[in-house]
């Protein structure tokens, strides 16, 4: 099997050219911070997003999928396709937040980890080539100033109709790198046999 790794920061393009490129390739994309937008997801609805100890207790209690219409990727939270929900600024801290508990991200390693050993994958977040798949034919980081991230990132939520301002977008995205960048668990960094 053939495993390419696409890591780094939020908004810098990852799952643009990852989708792109599967597609080309006729690979299986896998967006694994959707796997964590659908765990914070639970964790909203829950009420346990601030609370360590009820995160880690929901865990026993959810199952997520990924399934592939016609190539495209749908996240399956307990059995409902939860796709069209997880896109939002809060789910997006809140990925941040659940994906530095360690028994979050040992949750979802083995299903990531499973995909990739069955299937030809372009799979991408922010620990792919340093943790998740360290033996990947080939390693990425990708990467972009904050500023056009999150010009991305605004004229994505624009074309969706969503309500936003770029200077909290901005924001939000320099606390989630921060975030990211600094959690004990699976940083965020270029792997040292990954290409800029």
């Amino acid at each position: 099997m053939i495993n390419v790794a696409i890591d780094g920061p939020a908004g810098a393009g990852k799952s643009t050219i990852a989708k792109a490129a599967a597609k080309k390739l006729n690979f299986i994309y896998v967006d694994t911070g959707a796997l964590y937008r659908a765990v914070a997801y639970n964790a909203v609805k829950c009420g346990a997003i601030d609370s360590e100890p009820k995160i880690k207790e929901m865990l026993k209690n959810i199952h997520i999928e990924l399934k592939y219409n016609n190539g495209v990727q749908a996240v399956y939270l307990n059995g409902e396709d939860v796709s069209a929900y997880i896109r939002t600024p809060e789910i997006s801290m809140g990925a941040s937040k659940v994906s530095a508990i360690p028994e979050v991200r040992a949750f979802l390693l083995d299903l990531q980890r499973d995909i990739a050993k069955n299937n030809n994958v372009i799979m991408d977040g922010r620990d792919i080539g340093t943790c998740v798949l360290p033996q990947a034919t080939v390693k990425i980081y990708l990467t972009a100033s904050a500023n056009v991230r999150a010009k991305r990132r605004y004229d994505e939520y624009r074309a969706k109709g969503m309500d936003c301002d770029y200077e909290e977008i901005i924001n939000t995205g320099k606390k989630r790198d921060m975030q990211d960048m600094t959690r004990a668990i699976a940083p965020l960094k270029q792997a040292d046999d990954a290409v800029l």
